[in-house]
C-alpha cells in the first residue's frame, strides 16, 4: 500500500542547565508506506523486553533515558529476531489508514517510530545480521555469531516469577551482567546476548547505560518472523557505526546531504536556530564501544 505522506519533525533536546548546549538531536520522518516483507521463519515463542538506553551520561535523571518495548521472536530452527514492538504497531496503522488519517496520527505523535535496530541470530545460518534505518536509508551487516565468554556468578533475582541466576561477561567494550532462567532452557536473549543455560531475562552494562528486562512472555506464538525487502546498503560493523555516528552528531546536515531534505529548526520563541547544522559532541556512546578502533 503506497501513501503520499511525508512529515518531518526536528527536535533539538537541550540540557536542563544554564547552558543551551544540545545533548541530542533527533529527526523523526513519518513513514508513508510499509516496505514489503519476506517471511523467513515461523516463531513458536516470543518475549517482550523493556529496553532503555542513556542519552546523557553526565546525569542520571529519568529524562536522560530513552526506552522502547522490543520483541524477541524465536523459531524452532534456532533463528531469532529482536526488533521494536512499537514499529510493528506503526506498520499496522500505516497499512490500514488513509492519508488524512495518517496526518492526524502523525500530528498526535502516534507515528513516532521506535528503535530501528533489528538483530537476527542464525540468519543466515551461523551468522548474526543487523539491519537498521538511518534517516531515509537502510543498512545491513553480517558477522559470525559472537562467542560470549560468560562467568557464572552468585547473584539471584526474580523476573516475572522466574528465579534467575547471574552471569558476567566483557563484550565489545562493556561489562555485562545478565540474569537467566533455566526454567526456559533456551540459550537466547535480547540484542546480541546469548549463550547461557537458559533465557536471559534481564541484562545491564556495568554503568546502567543500556538495560533490557523481560516484561512479557507468549509461549505459543504464531507471528511470522520477517525481514524487510528493501535495498540495503551492505556494510561492515564499523562502517555502520561510522555512519550512525555521522548521523547522530549532525542529523539535519546528514538528511540534507543524503536525502535532499532541508530542515529549518527554531527555538522555543520561534527564532531560527543558527547552529542547528553544526556538529555536536555526543554525551553518550553506542552499545558497542569498540567501533572506533
Amino acid at each position: 500500500m503506497k501513501k503520499t505522506l511525508l512529515i518531518l519533525t526536528a527536535i533539538c533536546m537541550t540540557a536542563a542547565i544554564a547552558s543551551s548546549k544540545a545533548i541530542r538531536r533527533t529527526l523523526s520522518i513519518a513513514q508513508n508506506s510499509v516496505p514489503e516483507t519476506e517471511m523467513i521463519a515461523n516463531e513458536t515463542m516470543e518475549f517482550v523486553y523493556d529496553y532503555r538506553c542513556c542519552i546523557d551520561t553526565t546525569g542520571r535523571l529519568e529524562e536522560n533515558y530513552t526506552s522502547d518495548d522490543m520483541l524477541l521472536q524465536i523459531a524452532p530452527n534456532g533463528l531469532s529476531k529482536f526488533s521494536s514492538f512499537k514499529n510493528l504497531t506503526i506498520d499496522s496503522i500505516v497499512m490500514r489508514s488513509s492519508n488524512e488519517q495518517l496526518y492526524k496520527a502523525a500530528s498526535e505523535g502516534r507515528l513516532n517510530n521506535g528503535e530501528f535496530m533489528t538483530i537476527y541470530k542464525n540468519y543466515p545460518a551461523g551468522k548474526l545480521t543487523h539491519t537498521e534505518k538511518i534517516c531515509m536509508d537502510w543498512f545491513r551487516y553480517e558477522e559470525d555469531i559472537p562467542n560470549l565468554e560468560w562467568e557464572l556468578t552468585d547473584s539471584v533475582t526474580n523476573v516475572l516469577g522466574y528465579v534467575c541466576q547471574s552471569a558476567k561477561c566483557n563484550f565489545r567494550g562493556r561489562e555485562w551482567t545478565a540474569f537467566y532462567t533455566e526454567d526456559i532452557p533456551i540459550a537466547e536473549g535480547p540484542w546480541k546476548l546469548h549463550g547461557l543455560p537458559g533465557l536471559i531475562m534481564k541484562a545491564s552494562d556495568e554503568n546502567g547505560q543500556y538495560t533490557f528486562e523481560c516484561i512479557g512472555i507468549k509461549s505459543n506464538a504464531e507471528r511470522p518472523i520477517t525481514i524487510y525487502k528493501v535495498p540495503f546498503n551492505k556494510v561492515d560493523r564499523r562502517d555502520y557505526y561510522d555512519t550512525k555516528h555521522r548521523y547522530e552528531i549532525n542529523p539535519y546536515a546528514y538528511a540534507e546531504s543524503t536525502a535532499g531534505i532541508h530542515i529549518t529548526v527554531t527555538d522555543e520563541a520561534g527564532n531560527p536556530a543558527l547552529d542547528a547544522y553544526d556538529p555536536i559532541e555526543l554525551s553518550y556512546d553506542f552499545i558497542e564501544t569498540d567501533w572506533r578502533k
